[in-house]
């Protein structure tokens, strides 16, 4: 793996308990009742090491934080590794086809 190739994009599952967050609810007015609700990034570190980072408050969104609960790989793993660009790109795509599915999302 090339330096430039080494961003990834993850998808965290939050707990549903994060439906109760105003701007997070008016943020997905799609959702749809049972679908998963999650936080979608992008970094240059492994999924692994950038949950681990969010859940201990080290560059943490707040979201995940406090509702994060488990990577969902089998939503991202097939992307990556990829160069900062197409991550970045990726990011966005992926936020918006799980939001047009029903699923609760935030990006940071």
């Amino acid at each position: 793996m090339s330096k430039r190739n080494h961003y990834n994009v993850y998808v965290i599952e939050l707990s549903k308990d994060v439906l109760y967050e105003a701007k997070f609810k008016k943020c997905n007015p799609q959702y749809i009742t049972g679908k998963p609700c999650v936080y979608v990034g992008m970094t240059g570190l492994d999924p692994d090491i950038r949950f681990d980072k969010h859940k201990a408050g080290i560059q943490s969104n707040r979201y995940v934080k406090q509702y994060g609960l488990m990577l969902m790989p089998d939503l991202y793993e097939a992307y990556n590794p990829m160069g900062y660009d197409e991550a970045a790109d990726k990011e966005v795509a992926l936020g918006i086809d799980l939001r047009e599915a029903g699923f609760g999302v935030w990006q940071a």
